[in-house]
Parts: C-alpha cells; structure tokens; sequence
C-alpha cells in the first residue's frame, strides 16, 4: 500500500529511509512546540492550548501537504510570522489578539484564492532558473547562519554586528564536534547520520553545565508523558468582524502576512524540492498549485485552531538530506507532532545545540545546486549572488528573493534586454519595491 501510493521505487527510497528522514525532520523543528508558544503567550493567549494548537496544527497540515503533493515538505506555525503577529500586530499595533487571528484567517483566504486561479504558479514561473538555484543555495547559508547562531557559534556583536561567541564554553565546542561528527558519517554513508548525531548530543548536554551555569545543555524531563492541554481557550477564537470594522487599517496588515507567507512559502518550495529533486527540466515543481493550496489551507486551519500562520518549514530540507524523497518522509514527522502532545517534557528536552551542526549541514548540501549555475555570466551571477547574500544577512528569505529580483530587472533595464523580462517579472518587482517603501 505505502509503496503503490508514495511511489517508493520511482523515488529510489525505502520505508525505513523515509521513516528515519521524517524523525530526522521533527527533531530539526521540535524547537517550534517551545518557542511559538512562548511568543504567542505575551499576548495573552493561554500557553497550554498554544501548545497544543502548534502541535496539532503541525500535524494535520503536515499531513495534508503530504497527501496532497507527495512531497516530503513539512509545516508548522512560521518563525518571524508569529513574532509580527505577537510583537507587532498585538504589541505595536494594539490589536486583540483575536482580531490578529481573524486577520491571518483573511491571508490565508486570499492565498487560497490565488491558488485556486493559477496566479501563485505564475509567480514562480516568473523567477528566473538563475534566481531559483540561487534561493536554494540561498537557504541553505540562511540555514547554516540559524544553525550557528542558535548553537552560539555566532552572536551579535555592538562593533561588527555579528562575531564569534566563546568558543571556550562547552555549547559552541559542541555543535562544532557535532558539526565535525555528521559530515564524517554523512561522508561514510551511515544511514541516519544526522538524527544520531542529534540524539548524541542531547545524551551528552545530560552530562555538560549549560552556559549561564544554570543546570545542563540538556534539561532532565519533568516526566515522560502528559495529557495534552484543552484547545478551548483559542478554538475559534478569532474576530472575522475586526477585518471589516477597520478595513483601511487591516488592509495593510493583511498583504504584509500574505507577502512574507507567499515568497517565504515559495523560497522552501523551490529550495527544498530542487535538493529532493522534484523539478523538472525547466526548474519548475510539477504539483506546486496543489503545495500552495495545501499552505493556504494550512494558514486558516491554524488561525481556527488559535495561531499564527502555519507555512512550509525549511527545517524540511533535514530530512531530505537524510533521503526522504516522498509524503511518507513527513507522515512520520506529523506522527512525531501528534505523539509529542503526549510526549513534550520528553521531546523538548532535544537542545539548539544538538540540532545546530544538522542545519549547518543541511546549509551545506544546500549549496551545491551553484555547481549548476554558470558563474562566470557575470549577467547571471550578480542576481544569484544578491539573493544568497541577503537572505542570511536580512534573516529572510522572501527578502533575498525581492533583492534578487529587483538586481535581475534592474540589469536587463540597463543593459537594453527589458524584452526578455515578462510581463509577471515586473509586476513581481514593481511589488517588492512597494513592499519596501510602504508593506514593511
């Protein structure tokens, strides 16, 4: 059954590979079980059903997306989307935080509707296969850099803005051998290498004192299992009536959350599928109307269940590394998110430096779609070369695709070829300038 309907042979993967890639996927983005919820709290919203709408959320759509494209693509509520809906939208900005929900339910709305119509393919085919090589390579320095900075490896820093940390502290010199340990097993084909590595290190933080001194890099489980918190207080929840009471204001907010949730969507749909490869001949994802409406659905399924948009993760990239080639890879991370409803104080012990050295990695094999992309065509490697450089330094990946759009648009102008631009590339562009000036 599993094999007739993922197709395992045409993908070259097996049940067990594809079992150990999803494992290797959830532990990479179990952090979100922790963090969305601590977020979305400072609003007001009731911790407990936070955690249990993320992990529920994650799942189902999880679940959708892998039964609706066999793509190993994992969602999950969006790092920086639920930072603008707590920190922005509620705290800036003063909206309740149903109403903020009613607002991302309206996003995604939107999104469903250009799916249904074909305009979101358009937008893609609209990016130039330099500028799609690019957001792959792109992703996987933005991943990387994440990978460091959460392990300590890299911090801020007043004078240079980003520095080194203390490598003399047991964190960093962790994800360091950790980083160390998984390209030789990765070298040496040992299957499963990056979840081992990731299980390594947590057992080994048992034993190592965490850097402000305060117990260990991995905290002692409160117990082993839980019954999940109720999802009443943010169960439908969300003010649809908010939207229409303050249509001039909510517009604006409304097309902020679409535009990062689209181009982002759009960089982990491109990114992750071209390392599985899962795009054809001219760079294009064959059942990607089919991923869009799934993460559309995805956004208003999770403002009903109380959170902010749910979207592509590129943590997904993991466990293609790990070979995941099909759905089944991310129908065993969405079992993973509706175990951990019963088994969080276990599965949030898994600490940032355990999981840092396998997105370093992952960054790393990101990088080798360049070896497609002929650098030496100065006309093409300069919007390549934008892209890849602002997505880890704007933290953003639909950012990079705007600065790398805009550079490909701006050298066919200069350069007398605006012909061989499309009429969908200018829009694209005249959309991220507005974006710029005025949606931030």
């Amino acid at each position: 059954m599993l094999e007739r309907f993922f197709a395992l042979k045409q993908h070259q993967t097996t049940v067990p590979q594809e079992v150990v890639a999803g494992l290797t996927t959830f532990a990479a983005m179990a952090y979100i079980l922790a963090v969305n919820p601590a977020i979305l709290s400072t609003t007001g919203m009731d911790k407990g059903a936070l955690i249990t709408a993320t992990a529920v959320a994650s799942g189902v759509m999880t679940t959708v997306m892998a039964l609706a494209t066999n793509y190993p693509i994992a969602l999950a509520p969006g790092m920086g989307l639920n930072a603008f809906f707590a920190f922005t939208l509620c705290g800036a900005k003063g909206i309740p935080w149903q109403a903020a929900l009613g607002l991302v339910f309206y996003s995604g709305l939107i999104f469903l509707a250009l799916s249904v119509t074909g305009l979101r393919k358009r937008l893609v085919e609209a990016i130039p296969i330099e500028l799609k090589l690019a957001i792959t390579a792109g992703i996987g320095f933005f991943i990387a850099f994440i990978g460091l900075k959460n392990g300590g490896v890299v911090v801020a820093n007043p004078a240079t803005f980003v520095g080194l940390g203390d490598l003399s502290k047991p964190g960093p010199l962790l994800v360091i051998a950790g980083i160390i340990a998984t390209a030789i097993l990765v070298t040496r084909k040992i299957p499963g290498a990056i979840i081992l590595v990731i299980l390594a290190l947590t057992v080994v933080g048992l034993t190592v004192p965490a850097p402000d001194g305060k117990g260990m890099i991995t905290a002692m489980p409160n117990g082993i299992m839980n019954l999940p918190a109720s999802l009443a207080p943010t169960f439908l929840k969300f003010d649809l009536s908010y939207f229409w009471k303050n249509f001039l204001g909510a517009i604006p907010v409304v097309l902020s959350i679409l535009f990062v949730d689209l181009f982002d969507n759009m960089g982990t749909l491109i990114g992750v599928s071209k390392r599985a490869g899962l795009l054809d001949k001219n760079g294009n994802l064959p059942k990607i109307g089919q991923a869009f409406m799934a993460d559309a659905g995805a956004a208003m399924f999770g403002s009903c269940l109380g959170t902010s948009t749910v979207t592509s993760y590129i943590e997904s990239a993991a466990g293609v590394e790990a070979g995941g080639r099909t759905g089944l890879t991310v129908i065993a991370t969405a079992f993973c998110f509706m175990l951990a409803l019963f088994f969080a104080p276990l599965i949030l012990i898994i600490p940032s430096v355990a999981t840092a050295p396998a997105l370093v990695i992952v960054g790393a094999f990101m990088m080798q779609g360049l070896a497609e992309l002929d650098l030496r065509n100065f006309e093409k490697a300069a919007p390549a070369f934008i892209t890849i450089l602002a997505m880890p330094l704007a933290f953003s990946i639909s950012e990079g695709i705007a600065f790398g759009l805009l550079t490909y648009v701006g050298l066919k102008l200069g350069t007398g070829k605006a012909k061989e631009v499309g009429a969908v590339t200018y829009v694209l562009a005249v959309l991220f300038v507005l974006h710029f000036l005025f949606g931030r």
